[in-house]
């Protein structure tokens, strides 16, 4: 293989070459500062370059006759120059002007050559993030909620946001569409603890916006992914230091910092400059449950920039904790929220009163970290190089480490033998039957009665103790090839490396508190029907579970792609090919139980804990994978583009899934396979740009493990192996209505339903055959949004909504949520002076206007008798209204 790649490299370098004409000059914007990065091409070909820094731009073509140069900037309109090329030196220089249509930008995510998303063969979305600064958004489900084709369900808070992409099964977080960072995902490989990929970082000001593009070459570049690739691109400095700071309230004590400062390092003759951003926030989060959110994000990079290329090395430091809202009992029929012994709407469970919860287990004492809710610190350092061996050859390289000490702690609501509200004395009469009295106490200093009227409930908390290392890195060279009629193709072979390590590590106990809002924790004696003393809840703690997991995952990845880029007249081609192989283990620690608390009085729930026994069962697992990535475009006309793309994609399963067996050293491992196409059209102009396109998505040999309460504790219940299939129609929209006045919107509409399913019960050993013919859980047939959109540089304002159809809660398909409708209304006044950047914007959001109360998702842990309709229903609605201002302040 290795002499092979070598040989096509040494092709592509010796490709011969011809006369050529010099092309330069300069990228202004109408203020006259420079634009660095806009993307300078010649229509038709791959012939072009980037400007830098100071907004200088220049490159050599072999191109000759009349042409047209195009220049292009996100957020900016673009511009066509007509040019003779005779080999006589050209300079261009441009000033472009603020506005222009979303088609326009410029693709950076899963490409080798810089393209407008017009131009390229696949469905490409972008948020910039001037925008993303106005939304103030809550999390990544806020930000990616206005994506087509996207189901962001953020109910859960501020982080682990579950994100799926249409025509494929909902599997939680992130699973088929990696987060990246400037090209590098922040987990190289998914699956090892199952946290979601936005625990390891927030987004801030710092960066340019954020692309997802979805299927076709997404899955050959990098990392790889069969559904798309979620990216956001940093800031580098320049020449023109700048500074942001944003400054951003909300209701719930919300106070956070955002900043960003860029510019050059040493005298006026430097070629090296910086860019530093980051955060600091503290606020009771999107819902007070007595727990603090708060934390800090830096994040900076330096780039040396010399003759043929750049060295960029940039890292990223976290120590950020957000508490997590899990689903709740709601009223069975309404679906409403339950008034609790206060009389006030029950929006969460999660109790201030666990903070610095310890008890004794047989390995030591283990204080838990609920309060610290899914709590992150860490980092990532990574050096990005790229350097022109001449015009028509470039190497690009990537390096990353990252390490993170990561804890999961979160609130099972509804879930225990009485998981449903109950007064005390039912909830006594159930646990204890017969007895002849009980006590009941609030754990808090006050030592209070609970009525026995008043309801409780019983729950259970996990705290996932998930430290990971990162290490990946990828290279690549891309050839440049002009054909004799005038063709190009940009060829670039290329490998990606991985390696990843995991603990899951677990910890469970059980609580009694009452049912309120940030409830109390209480504390329970009672006489049994014996005459003897029952100690049942100690410190609100029933049942002093201990340690149920403690495993160790690594997997190690290595790819290897070639792709062709290819323009030829009005016809754009990209085909590509990749092969990787995976390997892995996974190392599961056993468990025991021993009497930790010699009480006579207490039950054996809070006497007996569980420990890890030091014992290891361990499965090698390895599997190889290719992929194959067909797409066209034709340019129909100047405001038409038809395009196509079929790709044959792969996906490693979870690691995790594949739990070892005594006496078996291998577990057999498969890639699943994922089969899409899309057809479509792009138009744009300068009053209208949008896309309709329809798709197909078929999957075989789905793998997904899905987690219960059994025996009072969080386990893999079901591993379950799918095939389904998809078929969907998407538009998009913008149309000026006028000036400065935008409607934006887009809409999917998809057909899916599970074609196979067999569902291995992991605690009785047992098998069925299941669900073939339903629909997809948790996948919608219908979404999108639509929105007004005004900005001319003073004013601005926006009102929109997100729309999430029906859908139903499992793939039993026997529940069905209703359509969640998210308004969002948004507006600012930007102050500035003519003659500098100094601006302030003072602006106000308001997220889910109307104070829906929609339910996002059902109880996935409930197990496979969970979701039936009775006098309860447990779902996590949308999180509640709220209002943001922000000042904005450029300098």
């Amino acid at each position: 293989m290795k002499k092979i790649i070598f040989a096509v490299i040494g092709l592509l370098i010796s490709a011969s070459s011809f006369a050529q004409t010099d092309i330069s000059g300069t990228v202004t914007d109408n203020l006259g500062d420079p634009i660095p990065g806009a993307n300078i091409l010649i229509v038709g070909s791959t012939s072009g370059t980037t400007s830098d820094f100071d907004g200088n731009f220049s490159f050599s073509t072999d191109l000759t006759g009349e042409q047209i140069l195009r220049i292009s900037y996100i957020g900016f309109t673009s511009v066509d120059k007509s040019l003779t090329l005779n080999g006589t030196t050209q300079t261009v220089n441009v000033v472009l002007q603020e506005g222009g249509q979303l088609l326009d930008e410029v693709v950076l995510t899963a490409s080798s050559t810089f393209r407008s998303q017009k131009q390229a063969p696949l469905s490409i979305s972008s948020v910039k993030m001037k925008e993303i600064t106005k939304l103030s958004a809550n999390s990544q489900a806020d930000i990616l909620r206005s994506v087509p084709g996207i189901t962001a369900e953020g109910g859960g808070g501020e982080t682990a946001s579950n994100i799926f992409v249409r025509g494929l099964p909902s599997g939680g977080q992130y699973v088929f569409n990696p987060l990246q960072y400037d090209g590098m995902p922040l987990i190289s490989s998914f699956g090892l603890n199952s946290s979601a990929h936005d625990v390891y970082a927030r987004p801030d000001i710092g960066f340019k916006g954020v692309e997802f593009v979805r299927g076709g070459a997404a899955v050959l570049y990098g990392a790889g992914s069969v559904a798309g690739i979620i990216n956001y691109t940093s800031k580098t400095g320049d020449t023109n230091p700048g500074n942001i700071i944003n400054i951003e309230v909300a209701n719930q004590g919300r106070i956070k910092t955002d900043f960003y400062s860029g510019g050059q390092l040493g005298g006026e003759d430097s070629n090296t400059y910086y860019a530093f951003t980051g955060f600091v926030r503290h606020d009771r989060g999107p819902i007070d449950v007595g727990l603090p959110t708060k934390g800090v994000q830096f994040r900076g990079n330096i780039k040396k920039k010399f003759d043929n290329g750049s060295f960029t090395l940039s890292g990223q430091f976290i120590d950020d904790k957000a508490q997590f809202y899990l689903p709740i009992p709601l009223s069975g029929g309404s679906r409403e929220r339950i008034n609790g012994n206060d009389g006030d709407p029950v929006e969460q469970l999660l109790s201030g009163d666990l903070a610095n919860t310890s008890f004794n287990t047989p390995g030591g004492t283990y204080n838990s970290p609920i309060s610290d809710g899914v709590a992150t610190s860490g980092g990532y350092l990574m050096g990005d190089f790229n350097y022109r061996f001449e015009d028509d050859l470039k190497l690009t390289s990537k390096i990353k480490y990252a390490n993170y000490k990561h804890n999961f702690a979160l609130y099972v609501g509804g879930n225990g033998t009485n998981g449903n509200p109950i007064t005390l004395d039912n909830y006594v009469e159930s646990i204890a039957p017969g007895n002849l009295g009980y006590t009941a106490a609030y754990q808090s200093g006050s030592g209070a009665q609970i009525n026995g009227n008043d309801l409780v409930i019983d729950n259970l908390h996990v705290d996932r103790l998930r430290p990971m290392t990162d290490y990946s890195g990828e290279i690549n060279l891309t050839k440049s090839i002009e054909t004799a009629n005038g063709g190009n193709h940009n060829i670039t072979v290329g490998s990606y490396i991985a390696r990843t390590e995991a603990e899951d590590v677990n910890y469970q106990y059980r609580v009694l508190t009452e049912f309120n809002n940030n409830p109390q924790l209480v504390n329970l004696n009672y006489t049994d029907a014996d005459g003897n003393n029952v100690v049942y809840s100690q410190g609100g703690l029933y049942n002093r579970i201990g340690q149920t997991a403690n495993n160790f995952l690594s997997q190690n990845r290595v790819a290897l792609y070639v792709t062709d880029e290819m323009i030829l007249d009005r016809w754009r081609f990209d085909v590509g090919f990749r092969w990787e192989h995976t390997d892995g283990i996974n190392s599961r620690g056993g468990i025991m139980s021993e009497t930790v608390y010699a009480d006579p009085e207490l039950t054996a729930e809070l006497s007996d804990v569980q420990t890890a026994d030091g014992t290891f069962l361990r499965t090698e697992v390895n599997a190889n994978a290719w992929a194959l990535s067909l797409a066209g475009l034709y340019e129909l006309t100047e405001t038409t583009n038809l395009y196509a793309n079929f790709s044959k994609g792969y996906f490693f399963p979870q690691l995790r899934g594949f739990a070892p067996v005594a006496g078996i050293s291998e577990s057999p491992y498969d890639a699943e396979n994922i089969i899409q196409f899309e057809a479509g059209a792009k138009f744009g102009n300068q009053k209208f740009s949008g896309s309709v396109a329809g798709y197909y998505v078929g999957l075989k040999d789905r793998i997904s493990i899905r987690q219960a309460i059994v025996g009072g504790q969080l386990i893999d219940e079901t591993r379950a192996e799918q095939n389904t299939r998809t078929i969907g129609i998407e538009a998009t929209w913008d149309y000026s209505l006028a000036q400065y006045l935008n409607l934006r919107g887009n809409a999917t509409y998809q057909n899916h339903e599970i074609t196979k399913n067999t569902d291995f019960d992991l605690v009785n050993g047992t098998s069925t055959e299941a669900n073939v013919g339903n629909e997809l859980a948790r996948q919608p047939n219908l979404l999108g949004g639509l929105g007004l959109y005004y900005d001319n540089a003073v004013f601005d304002a926006n009102f929109g909504f997100n729309y999430t159809g029906s859908k139903f809660t499992d793939d039993t398909n026997n529940i069905e949520l209703e359509a969640i409708t998210i308004g969002r209304l948004g507006a600012g006044y930007t102050f500035s002076k003519e003659d500098n950047n100094n601006s302030v914007r003072l602006g106000v959001s308001v997220f889910n206007l109307f104070d829906s109360d929609g339910i996002t998702e059902g109880n996935p842990r409930a197990g496979s008798a969970g979701q039936t309709e009775s006098q309860f229903f447990v779902g996590r609605p949308i999180l509640p209204r709220r209002l943001f201002v922000t000042a904005t302040f450029n300098f």
